[in-house]
């Protein structure tokens, strides 16, 4: 089935609590953001659309609610490097150091070390960013690899079926680029480029494997966010009763963003955690292989780009130069 351990990754989930209860508090904060904002600017809809007949109200709470809801949509957007540097890649940073058999230093919060870690490798967090868009875009081109073999099997019906398994590969790699994050952090990388670079070749060699697991894990993340959607449909349902206008049937849009939050806030770094695992166990004593390193450098842009920043670090004058650096 998988190869990662779920008594070893909620022990992992355990000993990050403060992590843990750090995303609990931002991404709830942000879900209940969303209801407030949409209630308010429903309410200010309502109240404009008084001065004219029930349908116009009707519309003016419907946009006024939509308003809300986007201005807070907007506002997450802008602060998704903030998260992915503060919080993310933080939690990430204690993570690989349990992982790795090391244990956090006394004197000091478990947030702080891992602030200090990630600013240690990367000292703006719009580098961080800009690397993570790098990494998705490699691990996409990664997943086409893997899903043409389609493209050579001419039976219709199983052309069909490994075009749905290629739609289940591509939702299920959502963690990959916090999987190379994390390799960097084990590396105590001084040139994240170079490193993530061998990651991404380390990880497309053994893509199979990982992409496995990660199915797996989809699919119980899955399962569960739907379970939570739907305990959460009531309790939702009654929150929007209260909202001006015919509000209440929206509940199930409230469900949606509070499995959201939970999915965000304990799924997520539990299939980071379990990612991780597979991750570091699988390349153990691997190097990076001439073979993918070629293979990636044809298909992704990204890659390429990826090169050219690690390449003054490698000190090559190729633009393709090999991994043996990492």
């Amino acid at each position: 089935m998988w190869d990662f351990s779920i008594a070893s990754t909620l022990a992992i989930m355990a000993q990050t609590l403060p992590y843990v209860l750090l995303r609990v508090v931002i991404y709830f904060s942000i879900t209940f953001a969303y209801i407030i904002a949409t209630g308010v600017g429903a309410g200010i809809g309502y109240t404009l659309g008084l001065a004219g007949s029930d349908e116009f109200q009707g519309q003016a709470t419907f946009f006024g609610g939509i308003l809300g809801f986007g201005l807070v949509g907007g506002a997450v957007y802008f602060l998704r490097e903030y998260l992915l540097y503060m919080v993310k890649a933080g939690h990430i940073a204690v993570m690989t150091e349990l992982l790795s058999g090391q244990s956090i230093p006394g004197g000091q919060s478990q947030i702080s070390y891992g602030t200090k870690i990630v600013k240690e490798r990367f000292v703006e967090a719009n580098a961080l960013f800009v690397l993570d868009q790098l990494i998705k875009g490699v691990v996409r081109a990664i997943t086409g690899i893997l899903g043409t073999i389609s493209a050579i099997l001419p039976i219709p019906a199983l052309q069909g079926f490994m075009r749905f398994i290629s739609t289940i590969i591509r939702i299920s790699v959502t963690y990959v680029d916090e999987v190379i994050l994390a390799y960097n952090m084990r590396l105590r990388s001084t040139n994240p480029w170079v490193t993530s670079r061998a990651g991404l070749i380390l990880y497309a060699q053994n893509g199979w494997v990982m992409v496995r697991n990660a199915i797996w894990l989809a699919i119980i993340s899955w399962i569960v966010t739907i379970i939570i959607f739907l305990f959460m449909i009531a309790p939702a349902g009654a929150i929007l009763y209260y909202f001006p206008g015919e509000w209440g049937g929206y509940g199930f849009v409230a469900a949606i963003i509070f499995a959201w939050a939970f999915r965000s806030a304990l799924l997520e770094p539990f299939g980071i955690a379990c990612l991780m695992q597979v991750y570091f166990k699988t390349i153990e004593g691997q190097t990076p292989d001439p073979e993918w390193e070629s293979r990636l450098t044809q298909v992704s842009d990204k890659f390429r780009k990826l090169t050219e920043r690690a390449k003054p670090a490698m000190g090559m004058a190729s633009s393709h130069p090999t991994a043996s650096g990492a």
